[in-house]
């Protein structure tokens, strides 16, 4: 038996664009599935048909989100979008693209004095940090939203995060953090910038010197040097990361964010999107529901795939209606492959019932415009 569509609560997407409880929206699932396109798509709408003054944030490094929306380029610092129609409602769309270091950067320059920073910037393991280490872009997109949540400027601020593992990074960040920061390791290193600036290397004791001997052989001198530096530099600074970490980790608990899964019917993205909605139930973070993306629907659904190849065979049997025979035959294909997505579909149901969905019928080409944006979210917000 076919799995039914409507097993699920309809998810009503302008119910939640049109909240003004609602501040932020996150949106998150597995790679290839349209969800920087459903995050741009969410932002227009929200600004042209609830006239909320919105921004739209990509943690996604490619380039589609500032092209999607005619923007050359996208940087640390939100964008406004020409020449989308919000005239009657008097809403506005904003755009940028996570930047890590620069964002890194800042924290940097608003919490220290000018001669510390320089200080900071100048190490090499903070330069090394702040651009490539695993982890740094998650807490930084953290630290991002923290301030344009704190800023009040924007009625909706939508999150277009990475593929879902990294988003669990995303959701990770402070509690990682806080482990660092907690860790023996750092508070041996924090010893001799809180014991008056020795350096890590005449820390010879009894309780530290093996350990020092340790880590320099593993990690060599250099590096052991610059790390250390590094921690003492910001040592100041570290209880305003957990901090501010956790206070953005609240507001992703909170009523005023809706977390929007995004899938396409397939095995791998259903399975990452349940793997997700366990993930925010275990954290008590706000599911508001499942975004199916690219689904296939036969023009004559009362038409099934057997009763379709069946006629195509009689009328190739008969002779002279090649053409009919092939349109039947694309139609069965077609029949069959929309059953197969609404049996994968029906995995998260199951495992979800509660959780609104909504599917968007595929679309003949790649979304590169506005235009495509608005057809995108009048399909997400269908009644």
């Amino acid at each position: 038996m076919v799995p039914s569509e409507d097993a699920a609560p309809q998810l009503d997407v302008d119910q939640i664009l049109a909240d003004p409880g609602v501040r932020i929206i996150v949106c998150c699932g597995a790679g290839g599935v349209g969800k920087t396109t459903t995050a741009a798509a969410l932002a227009l709408r929200a600004a042209e048909q609830h006239g909320r003054r919105t921004v739209v944030l990509t943690i996604d490094p490619a380039r589609r989100l500032a092209q999607s929306l005619g923007l050359t380029e996208l940087d640390n610092t939100p964008r406004q979008v020409k020449g989308i129609d919000v005239e009657t409602s008097g809403g506005e769309l904003h755009a940028m693209m996570l930047d890590m270091k620069r964002t890194f950067d800042d924290v940097v320059l608003q919490h220290t004095d000018p001669a510390k920073a320089a200080e900071i910037f100048a190490n090499p393991f903070y330069q090394a940090m702040s651009s490539t280490f695993a982890g740094t872009q998650e807490y930084m997109a953290m630290e991002k939203l923290g301030q344009l949540h704190a800023r009040g400027e924007w009625d909706l601020i939508v999150v277009d995060t990475p593929p879902s593992r990294s988003a669990l990074d995303f959701l990770d960040a402070p509690a990682r953090l806080s482990r660092f920061l907690d860790g023996r390791m750092l508070r041996l290193l924090l010893a001799p910038a809180r014991s008056g600036g020795r350096s890590m290397f005449s820390l010879v004791t009894a309780s530290f010197g093996m350990f020092s001997k340790v880590v320099q052989k593993v990690l060599g001198a250099q590096l052991l040097t610059d790390l250390s530096g590094f921690v003492a530099a910001l040592d100041s600074m570290f209880g305003g990361f957990r901090q501010r970490a956790e206070q953005t980790y609240r507001i992703l608990q909170a009523r005023e964010t809706a977390f929007v899964l995004v899938a396409a019917p397939e095995p791998d993205a259903v399975r990452e999107a349940a793997y997700f909605a366990g993930r925010l139930r275990e954290e008590k973070m706000p599911l508001a529901g499942l975004v199916l993306n690219r689904v296939h629907r036969p023009a004559v659904p009362e038409l099934d795939a057997e009763q379709s190849r069946v006629a195509a065979e009689r009328l190739a049997e008969l002779g002279g209606h090649e053409a009919t025979a092939e349109v039947l035959r694309a139609h069965a294909a077609l029949a069959r492959q929309a059953v197969r997505e609404q049996q994968v579909a029906a995995r998260f149901t199951e495992a979800f019932p509660a959780v609104p969905s909504v599917s968007v019928t595929a679309q003949p080409a790649d979304v590169h415009d506005v235009d495509g944006l608005r057809t995108i979210g009048a399909a997400i917000s269908r009644p």
